[in-house]
């Protein structure tokens, strides 16, 4: 943009602390500041207050991306980084090299919403009949071209991982594999990934709706959820867990979590087991690995699974791993 100067911070925004690059955004006098959801998340998880600590009124726009911002990410930006910003979340693809829905600075922003659908993007939310819905959850899909889709990925004999991906379940139409809905106005909430969506004792659930719960406890840090099948019949649903420097998971703070689940959701929502991990794993920019994690405690190879060259952590596939191979040699 004409007029317009791009600051990049280059290393881990959480070394040494949390606080490094709410400095940056002070010392640079930036206006607007692009950033993760997962890194919102964790600051409001911390505790911070980059607003008290921090001059940051030149501050007009904070951008979010890489998964759902939840509203009280949301409300978390207003109270404690600036209450006079635009909060834009955006959603997009990796492979069509675009957002899909944003923001719109003459739009109002509401808790845990995205305002409308981006220029020349046709997203609409489908149920597993192909109708288009509106104020339903469903799954989204982008009914006509973008100039930015891919014609075909490498090394795809024939385009058969290309058709698989995106679009064998709606001809014709791209399916991207989140749920969202669109509200009457245009706005869309995502809900997550619709190829992780946990099934549990015949009820679809989201796993952003457990995230929110669990991670209001100032003892979680972060977490993971997934479901998945053991032995073909049973369905199993773990919880794991980064917590707060300091603590340890004891059968107390197990309770404490699953109490928090059962009041928050309910009594469906409670794990099977809960696990104390080191870390989540997380794309480039910012992610949680819900899919591959479920394919390697399924009993698929990690090679196959997931590629670690996109991963910001790929060690912590390491635990993963480790479980699955336990848990098969306990069924032997």
């Amino acid at each position: 943009l004409t007029g317009a100067t791009s600051l990049l911070y280059d290393g881990n925004p959480g070394f040494p602390d949390m606080d490094v690059v709410w400095k940056f955004a002070e010392k640079s006098k930036m206006t607007i500041f692009g950033t993760s959801a997962a890194y919102l998340s964790t600051c409001m998880n911390s505790r911070m207050e980059p607003g008290r600590d921090y001059d940051l009124t030149r501050l007009r726009e904070v951008g979010s991306t890489g998964s759902p911002l939840s509203p009280e990410g949301f409300r978390w930006v207003y109270d404690k980084v600036n209450h006079d910003v635009l909060l834009g979340s955006v959603s997009g693809g990796t492979d069509p090299c675009s957002a899909f829905v944003g923001c719109c600075p003459i739009l109002p922003v509401k808790a845990g919403e995205l305002q409308c659908r981006c220029l020349g993007v046709n997203a609409q939310a489908f149920d597993p009949q192909g109708n288009i819905l509106t104020d339903q959850v469903g799954e989204l899909v982008i009914t006509d071209p973008m100039p930015s889709m891919p014609l075909y990925l490498w090394n795809d004999t024939a385009d058969k991982r290309y058709q698989e991906s995106y679009f064998d379940m709606y001809p014709g139409n791209w399916r991207h594999g989140d749920w969202v809905k669109f509200t009457p106005e245009g706005g869309g909430i995502i809900l997550g990934r619709s190829d992780s969506t946990i099934n549990r004792f015949g009820v679809r659930m989201g796993s952003s709706e457990i995230y929110a719960a669990v991670e209001e406890l100032p003892e979680v840090a972060d977490s993971l959820v997934i479901g998945y099948t053991v032995n073909k019949e049973d369905y199993h649903m773990p919880l794991f867990v980064v917590l707060a420097p300091g603590l340890s998971l004891d059968a107390i703070l197990k309770q404490k979590i699953n109490q928090k689940i059962r009041n928050a959701l309910s009594p469906r929502h409670v794990p099977d087991e809960i696990y104390a991990i080191d870390e989540v794993p997380t794309t480039l920019n910012g992610k949680k690995l819900e899919v591959p994690v479920k394919k390697v405690l399924s009993g698929i190879p990690l090679e196959d699974a997931v590629n670690l060259d996109s991963m910001s952590n790929p060690q912590a596939m390491d635990y993963f791993v480790a479980l699955a191979e336990k848990d098969r040699y306990n069924m032997l």
